[in-house]
């Protein structure tokens, strides 16, 4: 028996790195082929290790093009994902605590319309909203790419929802007797219990703006205020010569954030969606 079970726990480990190796092998294909030659890359695509060592991609593609290094582009990519993600998190989290705790006509509803908004893809607002941002004057800008996400985004509501429904009602009756209203029971009691849930928020919004790319094709027209995303499209010129090594070499640098964000902040990742709709 205890030779089975050893042979089990052998067994699983072993499928589950074989199957994680299969995941991760386009990205670790993409780095080492940022240390090989343009012309290596496509040409000896089936080899993972590089035969001859190139790291002057990595200066070479951080010139960037049109005049503009790669820094500009990731600090405007920064402005951009910092801003929306502080906006979806607090704005989500304030909403969450009016439907979870404040009873309203209507509560229900309302709150079924914005679980129905989930299951509306970007496709169907994207012209509606093209319009009423041309109609601002706004094209052009970082308005429309930070500004919509200062009111609220239904995944992140739903979240914040279910975690402070998880809280014991007790706790905000105990503070109504020592005279606090809705504000201060939020900002002193919930929102400190909820920072699970705020910051798994953060890691979603944050990694998913970071990699969006429709939104600001859609809405930013010059390269000096490209994103990551947009510049990555536009390292490669159809019409030359491009520079593969260089282009995968900023690809490799545009996971860096993201990566670091998971990793300091995975175990609040976990314990906000594992604890997120469990009653205490």
């Amino acid at each position: 028996m205890v030779n089975r079970k050893h042979f089990r726990k052998v067994a699983y480990h072993l499928f589950c790195f074989l199957l994680a190796l299969f995941m991760l092998y386009p990205m670790l294909w993409m780095f080492f082929s940022s240390f090989k030659s343009s012309e290596a890359i496509f040409t000896t695509a089936s080899s993972l290790f590089p035969s001859e060592w190139v790291f002057s991609n990595y200066p070479e593609g951080w010139k960037g093009f049109g005049g503009i290094s790669f820094s500009t582009f990731f600090s405007n990519t920064f402005y951009v994902v910092i801003l929306a993600t502080l906006g979806a998190v607090v704005s989500s989290s304030f909403v969450a605590y009016g439907f979870a705790r404040i009873r309203f006509t209507g509560s229900g509803f309302w709150f079924a319309c914005m679980m129905l908004s989930l299951m509306l893809p970007f496709q169907i607002v994207m012209i509606p909203q093209f319009l009423l941002f041309n109609s601002f004057g706004w094209i052009g800008t970082y308005l429309p790419l930070i500004v919509p996400f200062w009111f609220g985004q239904p995944f992140f509501i739903f979240l914040d929802v279910q975690f402070i429904r998880g809280l014991p009602i007790d706790l905000d009756e105990s503070a109504r007797i020592d005279g606090c209203g809705h504000f201060r029971i939020f900002m002193y009691i919930i929102l400190p219990l909820i920072v699970p849930a705020l910051v798994t928020g953060g890691i979603f919004s944050f990694i998913w703006r970071w990699e969006d790319f429709v939104a600001p094709l859609i809405y930013l027209n010059k390269p000096s205020k490209y994103v990551i995303s947009l510049a990555l499209k536009n390292f490669s010129d159809p019409s030359s010569m491009s520079n593969w090594g260089g282009m995968f070499a900023m690809s490799v640098l545009s996971l860096v954030p993201a990566f670091v964000i998971y990793i300091v902040f995975q175990k609040y990742l976990v314990e906000g969606i594992a604890t997120s709709g469990m009653k205490v």
